[in-house]
């Protein structure tokens, strides 16, 4: 089966599902791609980019089975501009995020362009793949609420419409080498995120503050970055204060790099106010580290199930500073894990891009069918 996959935010969580997947599946797949910056402007003009290119494509004679694209790529518009040998071709839009529930600091109306475009794509494809039953039913219920505010001709059938065609596909990860045995000594921290405000690093630094308070013995690894931004001043006054504490600080540029680091660590800490799956968590458990995650958002069901309420914490940094205190008692001897270091493994097992890919071919040959 040929597949054209259609990516105009080709980087992080986009880039690696859609690597993971390619690398893994049996399918041909003919990728277009553009740079992960301008996330506005790529929403606005992909479309028309994606579509110039492909029409010279069709005219060289190349034909495809599906089309598969990100929540970034306006379907809708897409199909009205290219020919009709990829417009009636059967498409999967894959919603990493949507833009009715992702954080602003501050709404403006002409953001509701893009939360149209979500709905629009969805309704445009045959089938809507969300990577968490949390972020379908989080955007299908504020796109009801959304549509509700709208001062006539509200098309609320479109949310059952959406709703029947949506299917939880979540993202999947490579291997990790096998974590090493652990030896007594402090508590090895990890906050793995992007550097902004809805992954609250307030919270996560008013919790370390409370370790130095208690006098608890640590090591601080803080990676992700702010994409080429400022970073917000809480992470300088961080570094400045907790330097004699850190090992690893800021965006780490090999993935080899990044997969050590996870491999090195005791705890990997989320403190998100937003957060539709989760990846950097579910990495580090692989890796073998213990996670810390807030008891919300996707993470019940994506670290969370039975046996596993232990790794969800309650009542913001309070909550979180008393079981990462647990968890420095249990690095004095054997670790948070107690002598079962392959449990986080096995409880991604799940996720690995080996179990998962053989199961998203069938989806996609299917809806060819």
């Amino acid at each position: 089966m040929k597949v054209l996959a259609l990516e105009p935010y080709y980087g992080g969580s986009h880039k690696a599902f859609l690597d993971g997947w390619t690398d893994h599946s049996r399918h041909d797949w003919t990728l277009l791609s553009l740079p992960d910056h301008m996330w506005k402007w790529r929403m606005r003009h992909a479309a028309i980019t994606f579509a110039e290119d492909l029409g010279q494509r069709v005219e060289d004679g190349e034909t495809w089975d599906a089309v598969f694209c990100s929540d970034m790529l306006n379907l809708a518009e897409f199909r009205g501009l290219v020919p009709a040998a990829v417009r009636d071709l059967p498409a999967v839009s894959y919603f990493h995020e949507n833009q009715l529930t992702y954080p602003v600091i501050e709404a403006k109306e002409y953001d509701y362009h893009f939360a149209f475009s979500n709905m629009t794509s969805a309704l445009a494809a045959k089938q809507a793949w969300f990577n968490s039953a949390y972020h379908r039913d989080a955007f299908l219920e504020a796109l009801e609420d959304f549509l509700k505010r709208m001062p006539d001709y509200q098309p609320l059938a479109s949310v059952e419409r959406i709703r029947e065609r949506s299917r939880v596909m979540p993202p999947g990860i490579d291997p990790f080498p096998q974590h090493r045995e652990r030896e007594a000594g402090p508590m090895h921290v990890v906050w793995a995120a992007r550097w902004e405000h809805d992954k609250a690093p307030g919270v996560f630094f008013e919790a370390i503050d409370c370790l130095e308070a208690a006098g608890t013995d640590y090591r601080l690894s803080v990676i992700g970055g702010s994409g080429g931004r400022d970073p917000l001043p809480v992470f300088e006054e961080a570094r400045e204060k907790l330097k004699h504490r850190i090992e690893n600080w800021g965006y780490v540029e090999s993935r080899e790099e990044y997969r050590e680091i996870l491999g090195r660590v005791d705890v990997a800490v989320s403190t998100t106010e937003h957060e539709f799956f989760g990846i950097g968590i579910v990495e580090a458990v692989a890796a073998g580290a213990y996670p810390l995650v807030p008891e919300r958002l996707a993470y019940p069901e994506v670290i969370g199930g039975e046996g596993n309420e232990e790794f969800l914490y309650r009542h913001g940094a309070a909550g979180l500073v008393q079981r990462l205190l647990e968890v420095a008692e249990t690095c004095k001897s054997g670790g948070p894990w107690a002598g079962r270091e392959d449990r986080g493994r096995e409880m991604n097992e799940r996720y690995a891009w080996s179990v998962l890919a053989p199961g998203y071919d069938d989806a996609l040959e299917a809806l060819a069918d």
